[in-house]
């Protein structure tokens, strides 16, 4: 199957007169799984909609969205596979230099706000056609919503672009509707009925079963609202719990549908078995192709939807928190498909999803009355009714590995350590054999953080969870004789997280000797729980005031922290201890995160008169310790300054950790 057309010459070599969709997406055009666009694309081909894509248009120049001539039914938009903000933007706010979702890795190829922008410029050119947006952008910016970016809430994307119809979540059922909707005649302001739609109207009259909630000028202006209208969307995000969300905008109203219920196994199976081209478009090869597909190409997609409930993720606003997953049969065709392709080398990359060990719903409940709104299924302890189970995904895994032309089957998508845990009877099988066949010499993992105040407010499990699962982890490789590391993926500044917190996570760091070569800060990115608090301070479970930095230079403290062995960190690091008089940390023991410079005569000082205080302190301790000899800690300061013995933290056999950005 050929590509779909870019331009006039693909539809006369089709032998069209029009597209029914001509359909404009802020990536370079890549005919993958992986992409959204691709996806949404073939599956109105396959239901018989002529669809055409303008990937990357300049915006500068409006003769760009008429490369296809006016579509027969409207233009369809999605900014890309990553929200054009974040792709553009770093948490400092400075903007990046590469984009892997571009011809060349070049930057620039899309706008901010890539949606709107990309709106407004087919509104010009035609003045009555249907625009549709969808995609990542459109998803998380529904309704009102916190933007990092301006640092002030703006209103629905719905509202600031003025596209007709948004479709939210995995948009597979819904644009068939659509489509089949618009082909029926209908006009595009009534079409206010499909699930995982959102729309605009002047009058509630026609509208039924619904949850009012605070109006964008009130989330615009009290912040309490804002908290009160976002956990209203937090807790209605299940199709078969959810209800309808009203909230008023202006003179009129946004009114979000219920989600989309999930796709079926088959039809699952179905979406992937479609005929991708599986690589970017040929047009791209003289720019040296589109980076973003070296990461998926030899990959495989086996699951969608997430409930491990982490509260700085968005994704159960765009895929929901009920599991589906694809079957067997479907991921070793798609496997077959990849031993084919030249540049096979009998690696496949990755088996996951979201989530990779979900292999399931949570529970035999969420199938037949939806999630539960008000608890999660893993936090703060794994619910009674989870059922915790590896043994599909072994089984799996165990397929793919014995494929002719299979060397390794990897996974690279990140492993929730406590649903492993959790698993009673094939936890231990699922370590040995992750230990034994799928990892790459290092495993990425994800605690985030060692604070409990801040592990709370993250919706992770406790740090004596994680450390469970390391020491399992570790014992299966030394069993196995294998040199495998972990990878621990920590978050700085994330709400709640104070410089005492950040200290507490750089001492762990220490003891576990660690190196991170790349830390991630908090991004606060529309749609998640972790943004709500950090716009309002608040905690909207239950409106209690909670920490927040929002101080720069105290967030670069908090990052600098976790790398507190780079020199270039020095001076913040000094800062932040000397800010906590956590002098005990700054020397040459083996718990001190960093050394006195020769030429820091002040810091000098400082620690001398330090010691002198201690040394009376440190005789009285002795005396009244006598007879505690056995008891190894006597504080969390004393424990930071031990020696660790174990095999992970001894000298010469630790490998450095890398830290990957996420």
């Amino acid at each position: 199957m050929a590509f779909l057309p870019v331009n006039q010459a693909d539809m006369q070599a089709r032998g069209w007169e029009a597209v029914d969709f001509a359909y404009v997406i802020g990536d370079a055009y890549v005919d993958h799984p992986s992409f959204g666009p691709a996806i949404i694309s073939r599956v109105l081909e396959q239901h018989g909609y002529r669809v055409g894509i303008i990937a990357q248009p300049d915006w500068h120049n409006l003769e760009n969205f008429t490369v296809l001539g006016r579509p027969r039914l409207g233009f369809l938009i999605s900014s890309g596979n990553i929200d054009p903000m974040v792709n553009h933007y770093t948490v400092a706010k400075r903007r990046r230099t590469t984009d892997a979702y571009s011809p060349g890795g070049k930057m620039g190829l899309r706008p901010d706000r890539a949606t709107t922008v990309y709106a407004n410029c087919i509104r010009q050119v035609y003045k009555d056609i249907p625009i549709i947006a969808g995609g990542i952008e459109a998803s998380l910016r529904r309704l009102a919503h916190y933007d990092y970016w301006d640092n002030r809430v703006r209103a629905s994307l719905l509202h600031d672009s003025g596209v007709d119809l948004l479709l939210y979540g995995m948009g597979e059922r819904s644009i068939v509707q659509l489509a089949d909707a618009l082909q029926a005649g209908i006009p595009i302001k009534e079409i206010t009925y499909i699930d995982g739609s959102v729309y605009q109207t002047a009058s509630l009259e026609n509208v039924y079963d619904y949850i009012l909630i605070d109006s964008f000028e009130a989330v615009r202006q009290d912040k309490e609202a804002y908290a009160r209208a976002f956990l209203a969307q937090y807790r209605n995000q299940d199709p078969l719990t959810g209800k309808r969300i009203v909230q008023p905008h202006g003179d009129g109203y946004v009114v979000c549908n219920m989600p989309q219920m999930p796709l079926s196994q088959q039809e699952l199976d179905d979406v992937y078995a479609l005929p991708y081209e599986r690589t970017y478009h040929p047009m791209y090869e003289s720019a040296g192709g589109v980076p973003a597909i070296q990461e998926v190409k030899f990959s495989l997609v086996s699951n969608r939807g997430c409930f491990g409930g982490c509260s700085f993720c968005a994704l159960t606003f765009h895929q929901g928190r009920r599991v589906t997953c694809r079957s067997h049969e479907s991921l070793l065709e798609e496997a077959k498909l990849l031993t084919q392709d030249p540049d096979f080398k009998g690696y496949i990359h990755d088996v996951g999803g979201p989530t990779a060990n979900f292999r399931a719903t949570a529970c035999e409940k969420q199938e037949k009355d939806g999630v539960c709104p008000g608890r999660q299924c893993l936090f703060p302890k794994p619910c009674p009714n989870l059922k915790a189970d590896h043994s599909d995904y072994i089984a799996l895994l165990r397929k793919l590995r014995n494929l002719p032309g299979v060397k390794k089957v990897f996974i690279r998508s990140g492993l929730r350590f406590d649903y492993i845990l959790a698993d009673k009877e094939h936890g231990e099988q699922f370590i040995h054999e992750l230990c034994a066949h799928h990892v790459s010499g290092q495993l990425k993992v994800a605690p985030e953080h060692i604070s409990p105040n801040v592990l709370k407010l993250m919706g992770k499990p406790e740090n004596s969870v994680f450390e469970t699962f390391v020491k399992k982890y570790e014992a299966e490789n030394r069993r196995l004789g294998k040199p495998q590391y972990l990878v621990p993926y920590l978050i700085s500044s994330h709400p709640g997280s104070t410089l005492k917190d950040a200290i507490a996570l750089a001492e762990y760091i220490k003891r576990g000797g660690h190196k991170m070569e790349q830390v991630q800060d908090f991004y606060p990115t529309p749609g998640t729980l972790s943004t709500c608090m950090y716009y309002t301070g608040l905690d909207p479970r239950n409106m209690k005031p909670i920490y927040v930095t929002t101080d720069p230079h105290e967030k670069a403290m908090q990052r600098a922290l976790m790398q507190f062995d780079n020199p270039r960190n020095y001076h913040l690091v000094k800062e932040a201890l000397l800010r906590e008089n956590r002098l005990d940390l700054i020397g040459y023991g083996p718990g001190c995160l960093i050394a006195p410079r020769t030429n820091d005569y002040s810091l000098r000082k400082q620690l001398e008169s330090y010691q002198k205080q201690q040394k009376p302190a440190a005789k009285e301790g002795r005396s009244k310790a006598a007879g505690t000899k056995n008891k190894r800690y006597s504080s969390d300061r004393s424990r930071a300054n031990e020696p660790m013995t174990s095999k992970r933290h001894t000298a010469g056999k630790q490998k450095e950790y890398t830290k990957k950005k996420r």
